[in-house]
């Protein structure tokens, strides 16, 4: 048995879920959410906790299966009751960003800007012009889209130049020695 499956998920009160045919649908003040899970596993709910619970002799996928479910339904219900955020920075001279509508716009030492749409569910604040705050109700697609904005330019190790993490230790190496 897998120790994190076997854990129950807590429902806060505000929140409600449906199960119908292993589709699960979490629906709260943020949002709504749902996820399919494995035919193998079973879902229970009693009163105001939710357990997923696997056979008595699991295989070693259905133990896989059992803590990944447990936890992505523990992520859903967290993000639609408080919602998740990613904080980006960057640094340089010269690179900036700024929001224009749903487009997140970036002068990141190229040539052009750099302009992103934001995606279904997903909403980004610039609050300065160095700060990026990517935030939504899915954990993966915050995660996803703040990678793919990092991914415009990466923190270099030499000057520490990019988009980086909120509290990202950027590792850096030292230049060269003139003679």
């Amino acid at each position: 048995m897998s120790r994190i499956g076997k854990k129950p998920i807590e429902i806060p009160s505000g929140v409600t879920i449906d199960v119908k045919d292993n589709l699960i649908t979490v629906k709260g003040p943020k949002g709504e959410d749902s996820q399919l899970v494995s035919k193998r596993l079973k879902i229970e709910q009693k009163d105001n906790e939710l357990n997923i619970i696997a056979s008595e002799n699991p295989t070693k996928l259905e133990n896989q299966e059992h803590g990944l479910y447990r936890s992505l339904v523990h992520n859903m219900v967290v993000g639609v009751t408080e919602g998740y955020a990613k904080t980006l920075q960057i640094e340089g001279t010269g690179y900036r960003a700024q929001k224009q509508g749903n487009t997140l716009v970036m002068n990141l030492g190229f040539s052009h800007q750099v302009k992103m749409e934001d995606p279904e569910g997903i909403e980004v604040e610039v609050p300065n012009d160095r700060t990026i705050i990517v935030k939504g109700t899915n954990k993966q697609l915050v995660g996803q889209h703040a990678a793919n904005i990092r991914n415009w330019r990466k923190p270099e190790p030499y000057k520490g130049k990019g988009i980086r993490y909120e509290g990202e230790h950027v590792r850096r190496k030292v230049g060269k020695t003139g003679k």
